[in-house]
């Protein structure tokens, strides 16, 4: 079974496509009362699995494997801890669609659209609490030490991810003046909500496998670098044309009036009022595909796209510069490192 297929099977080990009496009890504990197992699996385990079999690239589970591997651990004796960082991922996915009124999702109908609101938020928001459970079952593999640092990470990028998501949607909601944000504003709010959770799965994987505390703060920057660097090529995949804008649909993120990097950069860029018009223009939130287009073309006279990739570069560089010479004699450091330039180097 390759490692793709673990992580699958961990999934499904951890949050069964239909939970029984038995497989909630030993999750939740005992009840006083009586449970309705069949709403629950309606309500939760029925449309949180429509999304995770629509695919996924998983690669936040990969990178904390990986790096448990790195430090001569079994990644199969933490298999289950992987997941986490899926699964939290898919809670956000459900609650961002809905605040961002998205109507599709790898390439289907969003949450809250096919199964109503009500469902999509409080499935989306129960996963954002079901790996604590997951943590619970490390309680006799790892010293109360390691466990309590696990908890205390895992609490304080949940912190982050909010407060990035608060950014993101006061900006594009215009509850602030987004279009005067810095590269550097835009920046955090990556560090916070994309680079988060990567930097979470990057410090618990550290963490769990004995690192010491200069490797594990290396580490979770790596993992920070990836996921903002992640978030900037989304940004850029969805106005160019490619395999991912063919999913989504191109330039989604003009409909939803998003302030990328790219749009920053062409706002400082432009003259007063070619920028004016494509603030204007996402301000429309629009869907009209003419009016979608005229905006990308602003982007691409501005040159948006080509400054986020050297942005993207210089933050990779960074973060690689300050890792590798703390790899010194780990065997497997190149795994990790041909990883992390995959993940950077993708189009999809």
């Amino acid at each position: 079974m390759d490692e793709l297929q673990k992580i699958n099977s961990a999934l499904e080990k951890v949050l069964p496509r239909k939970f029984t009496k038995e497989s909630l009890l030993k999750i939740i504990g005992k009840v006083k009362y009586e449970l309705d197992i069949e709403a629950i699996n309606k309500a939760v385990n029925e449309p949180l699995w429509d999304l995770f079999d629509r695919g996924g690239k998983r690669w936040r589970p990969i990178l904390f494997l990986t790096i448990i591997d790195l430090l001569a651990k079994n990644p199969d004796d933490f298999i289950d801890l992987a997941v986490v960082f899926e699964i939290i991922h898919n809670g956000t996915l459900v609650i961002d669609d809905f605040e961002d009124s998205s109507l599709q999702r790898r390439g289907k109908e969003t949450l809250h659209l096919k199964y109503g609101s009500d469902i999509a938020i409080n499935a989306g928001n129960l996963i954002y609490f079901l790996p604590l459970k997951i943590l619970d079952q490390y309680q006799e593999k790892l010293s109360q030490e390691v466990v309590l640092k696990i908890y205390q990470v895992y609490l304080s990028e949940m912190v982050h991810l909010g407060l990035g998501q608060s950014m993101d949607i006061a900006w594009h909601r215009g509850l602030v003046d987004g279009f005067s944000i810095t590269e550097r504003e835009y920046l955090q709010m990556c560090a916070f909500k994309t680079g988060g959770l990567a930097r979470m799965a990057c410090k618990i994987a550290a963490i769990a496998g004995g690192a010491d505390e200069k490797l594990v703060l290396a580490l979770g920057q790596l993992g920070e670098s990836l996921g903002v660097v992640f978030q900037i090529q989304d940004d850029i995949l969805n106005i160019t044309e490619n395999e991912l804008s063919k999913m989504k649909g191109l330039g989604e993120d003009i409909t939803e009036g998003k302030i990328s990097l790219p749009v920053i950069n062409t706002l400082n860029t432009l003259p007063k009022e070619k920028g004016e018009r494509l603030s204007k223009i996402l301000l429309m939130h629009t869907q009209d595909k003419e009016l979608i287009s005229e905006a990308i073309n602003l982007i691409e006279e501005a040159g948006g796209v080509e400054k986020a990739k050297v942005t993207m570069k210089e933050l990779f560089d960074e973060a690689i510069k300050e890792l590798e010479p703390l790899l010194t004699g780990l065997e497997n450091k190149d795994k990790l490192l041909k990883l992390a330039h995959f993940l950077v180097e993708r189009d999809v």
